[in-house]
């Protein structure tokens, strides 16, 4: 019989051994993402994923506030966040700093997910957007890369927050 874990079975770090630990290069950018349960899902998933910090950029709603505080389960106190609201201005100033900045998007050239491998960089930032219109066409011509999400299904889309999920643990496995 395999039996499921207790929470308390579990062996995670406390939210102070999380604050302390050394992150994975990973830089999370949300471009004027509006559903609050989103924005709280991206925290929770970056906890999950050990991700440095998330940038709130536009009119991307910040901690607290209810709704973000319900899906994010405390993750909005562990994640370093800052709110920008310059995209365009805060992807240039990655740059300088030697961080490659790749767009979540489908565009006419991408990298496919699986080939990110071929992405040589050391730190990331992973920007995501609106669940309308996408990654700001701006960003986009500014990325270092666009990676895109294979996808077999009639759709050709997926929710932003599970989209985040897909790649950060992609990405994350160049790190364990």
């Amino acid at each position: 019989m395999n039996k499921k874990l207790k929470l308390w079975e579990l062996d995670r770090v406390s939210e102070e051994q999380f604050k302390e630990q050394e992150k994975y290069p990973l830089i999370v950018i949300l471009d004027d993402i509006r559903s609050l349960s989103n924005i709280g899902t991206f925290f929770r998933t970056s906890d999950a994923f050990n991700v440095e910090k998330i940038y709130l950029c536009g009119i991307t709603a910040t901690p607290p506030h209810r709704e973000i505080l319900k899906t994010a389960l405390g993750a909005q106190d562990t994640v370093v966040w800052e709110h920008r609201e310059n995209i365009v201005e805060l992807v240039k100033e990655l740059q300088s700093q030697q961080v490659h900045v790749a767009a979540i998007e489908q565009t006419e050239e991408t990298v496919m997910l699986q080939d990110i491998h071929q992405l040589k960089a050391e730190k990331f930032a992973l920007v995501f957007g609106n669940e309308v219109n996408g990654v700001n066409q701006e960003v986009i011509n500014l990325a270092d890369s666009v990676i895109e999400i294979p996808q077999f299904g009639t759709k050709h889309s997926l929710n932003v927050s599970v989209c985040a999920g897909v790649v950060l643990w992609e990405f994350a496995k160049r790190y364990i």
